[in-house]
């Protein structure tokens, strides 16, 4: 019986424990050296002239509009993203119908597009010498080089996020509950609130995550549309541009230090997340 039972055992490798040194000393100094050593450095380089040139330049009303731009940016594009997100993943998840898989194309297509081409499109688009631009200009409408371009580009670079992360989460829970729900008489509206939300709620949480951090930190849509106006069409990832041209370094490490603290919030945010997320699979099962 225990010889059938060693037969049967899946065979596990054993690696020397040279070998296994080895790797996790290749897997160590490889996160120290592309991951440790940046983000040490960027908070060195921007605290190299003291704190109080550090707040100095946070505190500058250049720094300050930088930051404001891209908290609107952020602020409207995030929750838009969440809406179209949970009502693409809902309708392809629940429900057959034509054009699914061209939907499904158009939802990947910023992450096979470059970000500059993007900003590029909407340029052609409403740019003065766009499609629309004449209307827009007549009617004293400014979308390129304004805060409604860089709305619109950052929307464009993020909208992806939280459908590509409750997609294949709702397809994997099916429809079971949903029309469970329905048959005891529940409508459309408390099905989605009472069923569809609470097991959705994780996911849709880590998608909203990773939308802000994107959103906070794209660089190339956005450069395209802004026209880098300062004080008036800068986010914070432009603004740090313009320091670091203008060879003021410590205050472009020093604004770069505020998206370099959101990459470890993100990655804070992100872990708790998904610790969660397993631990209620765990009570599930």
């Amino acid at each position: 019986m225990i010889a059938a039972e060693k037969i049967n055992a899946p065979h596990r490798m054993s690696e020397p424990k040279t070998i296994r040194a080895i790797l996790i000393f290749v897997a160590l100094a490889f996160m120290a050296l592309f991951l440790v050593v940046p983000l040490v450095s960027v908070f060195a380089e921007g605290l190299r002239q003291g704190l109080g040139f550090y707040f100095q330049t946070l505190r500058d009303p250049l720094t300050l509009s930088a930051i404001k731009l891209t908290l609107i940016a952020a602020g409207i594009s995030v929750p838009l993203n969440c809406i179209f997100g949970v009502a693409a993943a809902w309708a392809i998840a629940k429900f057959d119908f034509r054009g699914k898989n061209i939907l499904l194309t158009l939802i990947d297509l910023p992450f096979s597009i470059s970000p500059v081409i993007s900003g590029l499109i909407y340029v052609l688009v409403f740019g003065a010498q766009g499609w629309f631009g004449s209307w827009f200009s007549d009617h004293n409408i400014k979308i390129i080089f304004a805060v409604p371009g860089i709305v619109l580009a950052t929307i464009f670079v993020t909208f992806p996020f939280v459908a590509r992360e409750l997609i294949p989460l709702m397809q994997a829970q099916g429809r079971t509950e949903e029309e469970a729900a329905r048959v005891l008489g529940a409508s459309g509206w408390q099905t989605f609130w009472r069923v569809t939300i609470p097991n959705i709620k994780w996911g849709l949480i880590y998608g909203v995550i990773l939308c802000n951090a994107r959103a906070m930190g794209e660089f190339g849509a956005v450069s395209v549309v802004s026209g880098h106006i300062q004080g008036q069409t800068n986010t914070i990832p432009l603004h740090v541009q313009i320091l670091y041209e203008g060879n003021n370094f410590a205050g472009a490490f020093a604004v770069a230090s505020l998206l370099t603290f959101l990459a470890l919030v993100t990655l804070v945010l992100k872990t708790w997340v998904e610790y969660k997320n397993t631990a209620l699979n765990k009570m599930e099962t």
